[in-house]
């Protein structure tokens, strides 16, 4: 990847001017924050640590990037016809869907959401797979099924090594999941066990993925070019089209695959200290407020549990310093961690499309700040830099991939919250990879419900893999 000159990286990276009444305060401000906008050399860096880190991954050599080998060996094709379960698993709340496809397409969807209890979510691991077991049962005999083999795609959207397409051991529980005895256990053969020992039904476990592979693979029914899948909601992650000779970790051997989905488990990036050199004492305290401490480094500067805690620490930082809401007293919630989410830099950040301050006023004054016409103007500089670092980081590890795969046209599919809902991300993505790999053409589309219309169709891929090897 050639990183375009100097000049033209920091033209194309400026974010909005800083323009407040007091000269001193401005530069102090500005000085404070320089580190969160990138020099063309520090971009190169990121750039080729992130290779670096795949390239050891991919080998199996000590990473901060998993680089796990997904068993997806091939897309949808065209060919896929019958009916497919999909459970998505990856919150308090679940889903089980049934998607009836015809040539590749999806023509009928049945959906039901389901609660898993905090009292689930913790503890002996039988119970919470026995009630997913219990949830399927329920679905599947309501959709007068109960007697027909309907093979199911396992969306277990935490960290996994797979041995197989149909084999997934938790690495660790995340978000507010913790049963400890399924850690370094298959979680096919889990809810495998759970469904026998119910015994009501004839669903086939085929295939274990997380959202970001059902994201590529649902993308890539909206368009074949589709080789990159990304989440970038409340985490990130990515996964790409891998040339199959390049992965080192196959077991069983392999069968004449020519390609494969590697799930990257790029939220990890940098957990070995290799992005240090871009850590701000910001992102310690948004590290040092998190649940689990120095982990997950890379999903804390662009995710969307950690964008608006970045902006209130810069904020609350500048608060105590004496740098904006001079004679005003925030309520308490404002010093509290976690109190300002990023649904809340999107709503500031669509002022700064708009040119308006309406959103910035609401935002603070659910902290009772009534803010001088320069707190708002820092505010919304905040957002747009902690913003817009974000997109960058995302920007350069997509054109690291676009190099990677070296196809002519590639495209990119994208799901999550914070994507769909920040104003701006999309158009600085679209403008930074292109100033990063000139040389490539790529699309960025936006695919809803990968983590369950696309675990339907990897069921569907496995289901014909099984078919054609049989």
């Amino acid at each position: 990847m050639v990183v375009p000159a100097e000049h033209a990286l920091h033209e194309a990276i400026q974010v909005s001017p800083l323009v407040i009444s007091n000269d001193v305060r401005r530069q102090i401000i500005e000085n404070r924050l320089a580190p969160m906008r990138f020099s063309s050399t520090t971009v190169k860096e990121i750039q080729d640590t992130f290779v670096s880190e795949m390239d050891k991954g991919i080998h199996q050599e000590p990473s901060s990037l998993q680089m796990e080998n997904t068993y997806v060996p091939e897309l949808v094709d065209g060919t896929e016809a019958g009916r497919f379960l999909a459970l998505d698993l990856g919150g308090t709340n679940f889903r089980i869907l049934l998607v009836e496809l015809n040539k590749g397409t999806i023509v009928r969807e049945e959906v039901k959401n389901y609660h898993i209890g905090s009292e689930l979510r913790v503890g002996p691991g039988l119970r919470l797979f026995d009630y997913l077991a219990e949830c399927v049962s329920d679905f599947v005999i309501g959709q007068g099924l109960q007697n027909v083999e309907v093979p199911l795609g396992f969306t277990f959207s935490f960290p996994m090594i797979q041995h197989s397409l149909d084999v997934g051991i938790l690495v660790t529980w995340t978000k507010s999941f913790n049963c400890p005895d399924v850690v370094n256990k298959d979680a096919v053969q889990l809810l495998r066990d759970a469904l026998a020992r119910r015994g009501d039904t004839k669903v086939r476990v085929v295939a274990v993925l997380n959202d970001t592979t059902g994201t590529l693979i649902q993308g890539a029914t909206l368009d074949p070019n589709t080789a990159i899948g990304l989440i970038l909601g409340t985490g990130s992650n990515a996964c790409y089209l891998e040339r199959a000779d390049r992965v080192e970790h196959w077991e069983p051997e392999r069968h004449g695959e020519r390609e494969v989905v590697i799930d990257i488990e790029w939220g990890a990036f940098g957990d070995n200290g290799v992005l240090d050199f871009i850590k701000t004492d910001f992102d310690r305290e948004n590290d040092a407020n998190s649940l689990l401490v120095n982990s997950f480094t890379f999903e804390k500067y662009i995710g969307g549990k950690y964008l608006g805690e970045i902006v209130r620490i810069v904020l609350t930082k500048f608060t105590k310093e004496g740098l904006i809401f001079v004679n005003q007293n925030p309520s308490l919630s404002f010093f509290t961690p976690g109190t300002l989410t990023s649904d809340l830099v999107s709503y500031i950040e669509q002022d700064t499309v708009d040119g308006s301050t309406d959103n910035t006023r609401e935002v603070l004054a659910k902290y009772d700040i009534i803010p001088t016409e320069d707190d708002i103007n820092v505010v919304q500089y905040v957002c747009e830099v902690v913003s817009n670092r974000a997109a960058l980081l995302v920007s350069i590890c997509l054109a690291a991939l676009l190099e990677r795969i070296d196809k002519k046209n590639v495209t990119i599919a994208i799901d999550g919250s914070l994507y769909k809902h920040h104003p701006r991300l999309e158009g600085w993505m679209n403008q930074y990879i292109a100033l990063l790999v000139p040389s490539r053409k790529f699309k960025l589309i936006h695919v809803e419900d990968g983590s369950g219309k696309g675990a339907a169709l990897v069921s569907a891929i496995a289901q014909r893999i099984k078919n054609r090897l049989t």
